[in-house]
């Protein structure tokens, strides 16, 4: 019986670890709910290329764009559980939509599993030149001054660079008429132009028009000053210590994927950020990497989605 024990226990120790190397043993499909071309499809590549080496098997993107990611998203929320169909996450379909949209064709909080946001895209403020502020607080004073003839531009009803000015709306009582646009190619040439006062943007299309003195920046949404931008400060020392917003890019999976799957999932996306090439190529695209340890970021998610939910409720914000 003891030679029996002594050699049982490293066989079902080596359990858990056999389990876990039996996948993948066939190509992962990795669903991008964006447009082919974009920002989304070059992060998916420099990401994708070097974790599929690593797991041994293809990683193939797949592009299902529509309806804001939604298309997308919920092809992942459908696909069974087995690690050989993942994707892509971002801000706005996982957090922002389901209370925007009734017809979300999955539950972001029940369906999907976020596993690792694995780049992030910093919101700038930026003002037209003629704006007299440099800070948040200036802005929010020459607004008062001037109540209901200052404007912000978004890049659509709901989108974080809308709700941002709501939480404004909320806690300083400032009126800015809102002009959503379909993107930043339409709003940025009118505020270059003085037409747009004020908006929120993500600092890979805002930086050159920084950089070029075109626009001015007045403060980030991430915890901490970007790299990018470091005479810039963060909303946070700006007077909003809520306020920690991002775009991000994660890792999303069908719920009831295998904890062992997560797992590797996870660290591999992880070690990639960390690479050397991997930090030049985001710094290159205006991208960051926020640091999120095993299951920090779903809970992330989940607390993004409350209160998004309680600006969009309380402010009765809705998509016609």
């Amino acid at each position: 019986m003891l030679r029996r024990t002594i050699l049982s226990a490293p066989l079902l120790l080596a359990t858990p670890a056999l389990a876990q190397a039996a996948w993948p043993t066939k190509p992962v499909r990795f669903i991008v709910p964006w447009p082919p071309g974009g920002l989304n499809d070059l992060v998916a590549r420099a990401f994708n290329d070097p974790v599929s080496r690593a797991l041994g098997q293809p990683i193939v993107n797949d592009f299902r764009s529509g309806a804001g990611g939604r298309i997308g998203v919920a092809e992942v929320a459908r696909a069974a559980p087995d690690g050989y169909t993942i994707g892509m996450g971002n801000l706005g379909p996982l957090t922002i939509f389901p209370h925007l949209f009734r017809d979300t064709p999955y539950d972001a909080g029940r369906d999907l599993i976020p596993v690792v946001m694995f780049a992030a895209s910093p919101l700038v403020l930026v003002v037209n030149n003629d704006v007299p502020a440099r800070t948040v607080a200036e802005l929010i004073a020459w607004v008062k001054g001037r109540p209901d003839r200052s404007n912000y531009a978004s890049v659509g009803v709901g989108t974080a660079q809308h709700l941002i000015f709501e939480m404004f709306k909320q806690r300083d009582g400032i009126a800015m008429e809102h002009v959503p646009f379909r993107g930043t190619n339409e709003s940025l040439p009118l505020m270059v132009r003085g037409e747009i006062h004020a908006m929120f943007d993500t600092l890979p299309l805002m930086l050159p028009q920084i950089r070029a003195g075109a626009i001015r920046a007045l403060a980030v949404t991430t915890p901490v000053r970007v790299p990018q931008l470091p005479d810039v400060p963060t909303l946070m020392e700006s007077g909003y210590p809520d306020i920690d917003v991002s775009t991000w890019y994660a890792v999303i999976v069908p719920a009831g994927t295998p904890a062992p799957i997560v797992r590797r999932l996870y660290g591999e996306y992880v070690r990639v950020a960390q690479m050397p090439e991997t930090q030049r190529f985001l710094a290159e695209q205006g991208l960051i990497y926020l640091p999120n340890d095993p299951g920090a970021f779903a809970a992330r998610v989940s607390a993004e989605r409350e209160r998004w939910g309680q600006i969009i409720r309380a402010q009765g914000i809705k998509v016609e």
